[in-house]
């Protein structure tokens, strides 16, 4: 056992600090409304030991962590005493501008590496991450890269998350290594105590997938005192005690401690003996001198792991420790009283007045001062790297014939991969089992699988014929995956963030059928959260995907896209909208700019973001070759006139995605009647709705010549001209249009669960088909005689 005398000190630094910023919120700071602050003092003590041992022992600059969100206080509070966080934002914990509830990559200023807040994501992400670090060292380009642990603090009931084994299957499948899991087996959760024998299930389902098991039980007082004269019964009895008792017990304190040890071991001898030796403080800090509590037991732990191969270390500790609340079970968001903190302020001896000292109770200050200089993971600063952004080269595809938007999407992908642009060496594709059903297979077949090590394709090997080619290699650059879409959301935050995490950028493309978007929707949310840069290209969607029934088929995924921030939701009608969004999706992709919004559009476009394509199945005629800079700017920033309306237009029909058809059509029909008809094609209605409502929002802050894309083109109709909008997708997508210069609208899209048959059949049953919208327009246009066919 080696002797770690400054981790105690830092820990009991860390403790303190941590809860005075949690009380300071909650009872020292004004209240400016009736509503809670919190920040869950016992969860953070329980983990203080766990973080001090390895942030400041264990851990390297190259390896990266994510943070149990309930021990945010002890993240923020350790980088309060390295110097990396202010006393103005930690006085400011869980208020505006102040240090964030949970870690936050984009919020925080201090050194994030894994947003967490929604549980089991953060500890889930740490095993992709690992993924991503094999993927980019194993290339040409990323040889140099030192190989970091990704780390997860994991809470045990963060065990109840089921995105957590789904994960484990995918690191068994892609042969897991570099990544640690600590579990805080505290055994409470928000509701009560975790179940009985919770460890035994942990050790095999992780031994199942191929990790290695640590049990950290004991600390150093208690693994001395089972060397004295009857310490292998109390052993025993601590190994046999049920959890709820257990924190009851630690809550009751020395003298309950002693009084249930004596009833329970009934010794008269060498365990009474053991017992009496010392006080009820003594006994008390014994039977809490659990493994996780102690940071001599887990500094040495931790260094004792010179392998690579994925380990959980099962850490037991004491919800609350070392505070008055220890072990009670409605600690969970309970918070010490001010009588409480009082008492165990001077218990922690921290003068009144240097509460916030970093270095209050220090004896010699300057020695621990020189100690925390020399930490190896602070030792390079700032750990948030940067790549140079790749060239873009020019995205284009033929348009001379029908096809589908997920076609389309397979030959642009395929083209890149036919070429040696420093963009297509960086992109990485990646897909829950649906790669072929998505138009990745060109792709995959001319780029390959990843792998660590080489697989041959046996098919290719027996020469059977196949139209896969699924050879494995570390060359590969398609990352294939099991169907979990928790999963795929994970990965393309992992790889989205390559960047910053391992300072090698990747361009990473998902590909899921549409309405499974919102099957992985907490880890599209999550990766969004964390600013991860990545492209996810739902399809096939919507009802368009006639036969296949409302189980495949999308509705609310286009809604998605517009509420989703940090995600530039598109859905394109025909081949050359794709290749033009693509091309600036490929650039938007890697921005990272000031802010400030385009005074064109009002859009955020120099941060840069995420990019969603709604696409389908669906063949259409092209419009034939179009390269002029209103298409391609309209095409980007939202929408533009497929057919611009004439100078008195009673009705505009305004159309996003796959409808396309059915538009144009009754735009035909109708014309035979009223030749000023106008045709809207949308490609994006989050980029449309978001420009219009910020460009409010300028002009609500005294600029009054601001105004949207959507506001310019629909700004010159006249007030009596009609809007019929339509998608296959839920109507509210584009029913807000008639809000933008208050015009009458009808809007057409789907609303319930789809149904089998034909494209047409599906069409007239939710009437999003060219009749449908005929009588639209006259019922807008009363009087009007329009035939339909």
């Amino acid at each position: 056992m080696t002797n770690h005398p400054e981790l105690k000190t830092i820990e009991q630094r860390l403790l303190w600090l941590s809860h005075w910023m949690i009380h300071h919120a909650n009872h020292v700071r004004p209240k400016v409304d009736g509503i809670k602050t919190g920040g869950h003092q016992a969860s953070s003590a329980s983990m203080v030991s766990i973080m001090t041992a390895l942030y400041f022992h264990a851990l390297r600059p190259e390896d990266r962590v994510a943070v149990k969100p309930h021990a945010s206080p002890i993240f923020h509070a350790m980088q309060y005493l390295m110097g990396n966080q202010t006393r103005e934002k930690m006085e400011a914990f869980r208020a505006y501008g102040g240090v964030q509830s949970y870690p936050s990559r984009t919020k925080d200023i201090d050194d994030v590496d894994f947003s967490t807040g929604s549980v089991g994501l953060g500890v889930a992400i740490t095993s992709f991450a690992s993924l991503v670090q094999d993927y980019v060292s194993a290339k040409e380009w990323g040889a140099d890269l030192p190989l970091g642990r990704m780390v997860a603090l994991v809470g045990d009931a963060e065990l109840d998350e089921g995105n957590v084994y789904e994960a484990l299957q995918e690191g068994w499948k892609n042969d897991l290594r570099n990544c640690w899991w600590i579990i805080d087996y505290n055994r409470q959760s928000l509701d009560g105590i975790v179940r009985e024998g919770l460890f035994e299930r942990v050790e095999k389902i992780f031994d199942a997938f191929g990790w290695d098991v640590v049990r950290i039980k004991h600390g150093t007082l208690q693994r001395a005192a089972f060397e004295e004269p009857g310490g292998t019964r109390l052993r025993d009895w601590i190994d046999a005690c049920p959890n709820a008792e257990y924190s009851a017990l630690t809550y009751q304190g020395g003298a309950v401690w002693r009084q249930r040890l004596m009833d329970d071991l009934g010794d008269q001898g060498e365990v009474t003996a053991l017992i009496d030796r010392r006080s009820d403080r003594e006994l008390a800090d014994l039977m809490e001198n659990l493994g996780g509590n102690c940071v001599e037991t887990l500094a040495d732990t931790f260094a004792s792991i010179s392998h690579d191969r994925p380990t959980c270390f099962l850490a037991y500790t004491v919800k609350g420790w070392g505070t008055p609340i220890a072990g009670h079970k409605d600690n969970h968001g309970g918070l010490m009283t001010k009588a409480q903190m009082a008492e165990w302020q001077s218990h922690m001896k921290v003068p009144e007045g240097q509460e916030w000292e970093p270095f209050a109770t220090v004896d010699d200050a300057d020695a621990l001062a020189d100690v925390l200089s020399k930490v190896p993971f602070f030792a390079k600063g700032h750990r948030r790297y940067d790549d140079a952004r790749l060239p873009v080269p020019e995205v284009g595809i033929s348009t001379d014939r029908e096809i589908s938007t997920q076609a389309a999407f397979g030959k642009i992908l395929d083209d890149l991969a036919k070429g040696d642009s420093p963009l297509a060496e960086r992109l990485v594709t990646t897909s829950p089992d649906v790669t072929g059903t998505t138009s990745l297979g060109p792709w995959v077949n001319r780029r390959k699988l990843f792998a660590r090590k080489e697989l041959a394709d046996v098919f290719i090997e027996n020469r059977i014929p196949s139209t896969a080619k699924w050879e494995f290699t570390p060359k590969g650059q398609h990352i294939e995956l099991g169907i979990a879409e928790m999963n795929l959301f994970l990965l393309l935050g992992a790889a989205g963030l390559s960047h910053q995490l391992f300072g090698k950028r990747l361009i990473p493309i998902g590909t899921v059928y549409d309405p499974f978007v919102h099957r992985g929707l907490d880890a599209l949310n999550y990766a969004c959260y964390q600013d991860a840069r990545f492209m996810i290209v739902g399809t096939p969607s919507g009802v368009t995907l006639a036969p296949e029934g409302g189980a495949h088929q999308s509705i609310g995924t286009p809604l998605t896209g517009m509420a989703m921030d940090g995600l530039a939701s598109f859905e394109p009608a025909f081949a050359d909208e794709l290749a033009v969004i693509m091309e600036w999706a490929f650039d938007y992709l890697q921005r990272d700019g000031s802010g400030d919004p385009d005074e064109r559009t009002w859009l955020r476009d120099e941060t840069g973001g995420s990019v969603y394509l709604r696409l389908t199945t669906k063949p259409l005629e092209q419009p034939g070759k179009r390269v002029d800079d209103t298409f391609r700017r309209g095409a980007v920033d939202g929408a533009y006139w497929l057919r611009e309306p004439g100078p008195n237009p009673s009705v505009v029909i305004a159309y996003q995605g796959a409808v396309a058809d059915e538009a144009i059509a009754a735009a035909g029909m109708i014309g035979e009647h009223r030749r000023d008809i106008g045709v809207l094609a949308v490609t994006s209605a989050d980029r449309l709705n978001a420009g219009w409502t910020a460009a409010q929002r300028a002009r609500a802050r005294g600029n009054d010549t601001a105004q949207s894309h959507i506001e310019r083109l629909l700004g010159n109709l006249p007030r009596n001209c009609k809007l019929v909008t339509v998608i296959d997708g839920h109507p509210a997508t584009l029913a807000w249009l008639g809000s933008v210069a208050g015009h009458e609208t009808i809007s057409h899209g789907v609303e319930h669960f789809g149904q089998t048959g034909t494209i047409g059949d599906v069409y007239r049953h939710f009437g999003i088909d060219r009749d449908a919208l005929v009588r639209s327009v006259s019922r807008l246009t009363e009087g009007s005689r329009i035939g339909t066919s």
